[in-house]
């Protein structure tokens, strides 16, 4: 996983991080530009999009438009959609070709049902997992955003997210939401063995399920990171304790303490008194 110093989500919300400072930065660096350009390109390969043929493209968290202009190269129709004012009107400078639309990847995607054909996101669904204020519950945005995307999408079509996720318990916190929506799919990792060339890609299937690609850089590798979702076993825990009260025990208050914590609310620290059951006061 990547580490967790510097992460831009842990600085601001996105629409504030993304200022005109940033935004020009952004779109104004050469390796950046480079970085997302692969990035796109990869994510259009794992679309497997029909050759020859121009598709119409979602572009979620489209930025400035550099994943844009990757697909107007390619000769596809897109719209791009991102919460940041200042760098949409760095894409609208550039005069990208694609449509341009101000929005809120948790409150979900505005289209009619099968507009798009494929879904492509770099770089912005790590976003979600953060409550930027005190109504927001990731787990439930990732579901409005998820949901909604499921139904704009045609089906038999895929959406393609790269992401930088920050541990494995938000890796699994994002696919189950996905699975939630209707998807189908699972993670794909380039490189699985490079602490630089390591790349996610969330490869989800709207309907109609397909094979989970592979990943680049595994063929050569005995260690190869497994394309598949993994879920977690620990709802498990629970089954065959009959006779008890699983919500009173000590593993259930744990479990919910660190869920609180992955929705981004104040919880306190664990410790030897934790959970331990209080004598009766006479």
């Amino acid at each position: 996983m990547t580490s967790n110093c510097r992460r831009p989500e842990h600085t601001a919300p996105p629409d504030l991080f993304y200022n005109e400072v940033e935004a020009k930065k952004y779109s104004q660096n050469s390796r950046m530009i480079e970085i997302q350009t692969q990035m796109s390109e990869r994510a259009v390969e794992l679309l497997n999009l029909p050759e020859g043929q121009p598709c119409f493209l979602l572009d979620v968290g489209c930025g400035s438009g550099l994943s844009g202009d990757f697909l107007s190269e390619e000769g596809h129709y897109w719209v791009g959609v991102d919460i940041s004012t200042a760098m949409l009107d760095v894409a609208l400078d550039r005069e990208v070709e694609g449509d341009l639309l101000v929005g809120d990847m948790g409150h979900g995607m505005p289209f009619r049902p099968g507009t798009f054909d494929g879904c492509i996101s770099i770089s912005a669904l790590q976003w979600l997992c953060n409550a930027d204020k005190r109504s927001h519950s990731p787990p439930k945005r990732l579901y409005t955003f998820f949901s909604t995307l499921y139904s704009s999408l045609s089906r038999g079509s895929r959406a393609i997210f790269q992401l930088y996720p920050e541990n494995s318990e938000q890796l699994e916190l994002i696919t189950t939401q996905a699975m939630r929506a209707g998807f189908g799919g699972g993670m794909v990792v380039d490189y699985p063995n490079s602490s630089k060339a390591k790349k996610f890609f969330l490869c989800l299937f709207a309907g109609v399920t397909g094979s989970l690609p592979k990943g680049l850089g595994t063929e050569t590798s005995d260690r190869a990171v497994s394309n598949q979702v993994q879920y977690s076993g620990q709802r498990c825990r629970f089954k065959g304790m009959k006779g008890k009260s699983a919500k009173k025990g000590r593993d259930w208050i744990l479990e919910k303490k660190e869920r609180r914590r992955r929705q981004g609310r104040e919880v306190r620290a664990d410790t030897k008194y934790t959970a331990r059951q209080r004598k009766p006061n006479f």
